[in-house]
């Protein structure tokens, strides 16, 4: 049976928005587990989400001790036979596949934030690389996103960017 992966980043509650999205809760209702890859900024957002699914989540650079005492730098989990591992930054894009390969063997996704922008990549090792961009503060994208990921049988099926509605936030 599939697993359906909520998939987000930088949410930056309350410093960007009061809340998260209105569509990006809903996701989590209808998500197997949500991986958040780092700045919470409050750690209310972290309780709000292990509220409606399992929550594999890691810190980032604006997140403070309340979020560094619960969460890792570097989180794993496996789920349906996919390998996954989750940080807030990877550094520059330039040559961030062949970088990632090497900090990260034995993984078959790596979900990333920090730059707030979108990234879906494969690396010359076959890694799968993602980053969902921020649902709350899109700096230079045209909208708000997150990553809806479902997983069958070892393999990433689906991965897609949702854009968040202008007024679902």
């Amino acid at each position: 049976m599939p697993t359906r992966l909520l998939v987000v980043s930088d949410t930056h509650v309350p410093a960007r928005a009061r809340a998260l999205p209105a569509d990006l809760l809903e996701e989590a209702r209808r998500a197997d587990a949500i991986i958040h890859a780092g700045d919470w900024v409050s750690a209310t957002v972290l309780d709000e989400l292990e509220a409606l699914a399992p929550v594999v989540g890691v810190c980032g650079n604006n997140d403070g001790g309340d979020l560094r005492a619960r969460l890792p730098e570097v989180a794993r989990a496996t789920f349906d036979g996919v390998r996954f591992a989750v940080v807030h930054e990877t550094g520059d894009a330039k040559a961030r596949e062949t970088r990632m390969d090497a900090a990260y063997p034995d993984t078959d996704v790596l979900v990333f934030g920090h730059s707030h922008i979108p990234w879906d990549s494969t690396t010359p090792g076959g890694m799968r690389l993602l980053n969902p961009g921020s649902p709350t503060d899109r700096r230079r994208q045209p909208r708000g996103t997150f990553l809806s990921v479902v997983v069958d049988a070892g393999t990433v099926v689906e991965a897609r960017l949702i854009p968040v509605e202008p007024n679902a936030r």
